[in-house]
C-alpha cells in the first residue's frame, strides 16, 4: 500500500515519527517520507540518523499553525499522519491559547491543506484523554477528533479520507511514568511515589501504535476511530516490577489526571464494533452509511465501555518485567 507513495508526518521528529519511519522503511518502499516539524535541531539529528535514506527522507521546517506552509509541504503527498500536538497536561492548562492554536486550529489547517493538496488519506493520532475530557489537553483533542471525522463530509466521494487512531500513554514515552520511575532508580532511590493505589493504565508499545496507524491507512473509509485491544496494568505492579521491595507512598492524583484510561465510552458503544485485535468506533453522521462497516466485526453491546480498570486482559508483575526487558 505504501510502496511508491509519498507520506508526510506532522511532528515527525518525535518518538512516534521515528518508529513510524523505521517501520515503513523496513516493510515498504516509499517514494518519499516528509518530516514536518518546527524544531530544526531535532530535524538535523534525525537527518543524520537516517543518512543512508537521504533519497527518501525530506525535512520541512514548519508549524501546523501555518496552513500555507502545510499546503506547500503536501504537494504530491498521498498520505498524511498527523502526530503534532501540545501534549503535556500542565503546559496546556497554563498555556490554553497555545494549546488551542496547535491542537484545534492546527487540526483545521491539516484538514484544509489536505483537501486543497488532494491527499488520499489522513490519519490523526488521538488520546484516551479526549474521552470524557477533564483537562484542556483532552478537550482540545476531543475537538480535533470531531474535526477529522466531520472533514469527510467536505472531501466528497473521491476526496481525502480522514480517520483517527486512539491510544493512551505509550510505554516508556517521554513524560510517562516508566522514565520517571527509572530516573529515581538510576539515582539510587528506593521510593517510587504512586498518585493513587487504584490507578490503572493500558500498555501499548510504539510498535503497536505504528501498526494500528498502518491498519487505519489500509482500512479507513472515513470517520472511524481505531482502538487497539491491549492489556491493562496496575501502577503499583509497575513499581514492583521495576524496583522490587520498594516503598510506594501515595501522593494523590495530579490536576487533570484520571484513575483509569477509557478508550470507548458507554455512549460510543452504540456505534462500536469489535474485531479480533481492535475496536472501531464508527461515525454517526447523515453522510455515513452502515454499508461502510468493515467486515469481520461484531457490534458491542449497548453500554459497553473499554476501560483500563475493567479490562479482561491484565499484565502480572512478571509480565511487566518481561516487557520492560524487551523495550
Amino acid at each position: 500500500m505504501l510502496n511508491n507513495k509519498a507520506i508526510l508526518i506532522t511532528g515527525g521528529t518525535g518518538s512516534f515519527g521515528h518508529h513510524f519511519v523505521d517501520y515503513v522503511l523496513k516493510h515498504y518502499q516509499p517514494a518519499k517520507i516528509i518530516i514536518y516539524s518546527r524544531d530544526e535541531y531535532k530535524q538535523f539529528v534525525m537527518n543524520n540518523e537516517y543518512g543512508r535514506y537521504k533519497d527518501i527522507l525530506r525535512f520541512f521546517i514548519g508549524d501546523v499553525r501555518d496552513e500555507d506552509r502545510m499546503q506547500m509541504a503536501m504537494r504530491g503527498v498521498d498520505y498524511v499522519i498527523h502526530a503534532a500536538a501540545l501534549k503535556q497536561v500542565p503546559a496546556c492548562e497554563y498555556n490554553p491559547n497555545e494549546a488551542v492554536k496547535t491542537n484545534v486550529m492546527g487540526a483545521m489547517n491539516v484538514i484544509n491543506a489536505s483537501l486543497k493538496a488532494g491527499v488520499k488519506k489522513v490519519i490523526a493520532l488521538s488520546t484516551d484523554k479526549a474521552v470524557n475530557p477533564i483537562n484542556l489537553y483532552g478537550g482540545t483533542k476531543l475537538v480535533s477528533d470531531k474535526l477529522f471525522a466531520a472533514a469527510n463530509a467536505y472531501s466528497g466521494g473521491e476526496g481525502a479520507v480522514f480517520a483517527v487512531v486512539r491510544y493512551g500513554n505509550v510505554a516508556g514515552s517521554r513524560g510517562s511514568v516508566i522514565p520517571f520511575f527509572q530516573k529515581i532508580i538510576d539515582e539510587g532511590g528506593r521510593e517510587l511515589p504512586i498518585t493513587d493505589y487504584r490507578m490503572t493504565r493500558f500498555w501499548i508499545s510504539l510498535e503497536e501504535g505504528v501498526r494500528l496507524v498502518i491498519k487505519a491507512l489500509n482500512d479507513a473509509r472515513g470517520g472511524e476511530t481505531f482502538i487497539s485491544k491491549i492489556p491493562s496494568f496496575k501502577i503499583v505492579d509497575l513499581a514492583k516490577a521495576m524496583l522490587p521491595e520498594c516503598s510506594m507512598p501515595e501522593v494523590g492524583i495530579r490536576e487533570g489526571e484520571k484513575l483509569h484510561e477509557v478508550m470507548v465510552t458507554r455512549e460510543d458503544s452504540m456505534h462500536t464494533y469489535e474485531y479480533e485485535k481492535h475496536y472501531i468506533v464508527y461515525p454517526h453522521y447523515d453522510w455515513w452509511s452502515k454499508k461502510d462497516v468493515l467486515p469481520g466485526g461484531k457490534k458491542v453491546e449497548d453500554g459497553f465501555e473499554y476501560s483500563s480498570g475493567t479490562n479482561t486482559e491484565w499484565l502480572s508483575i512478571e509480565d511487566i518485567r518481561d516487557l520492560l526487558r524487551k523495550r
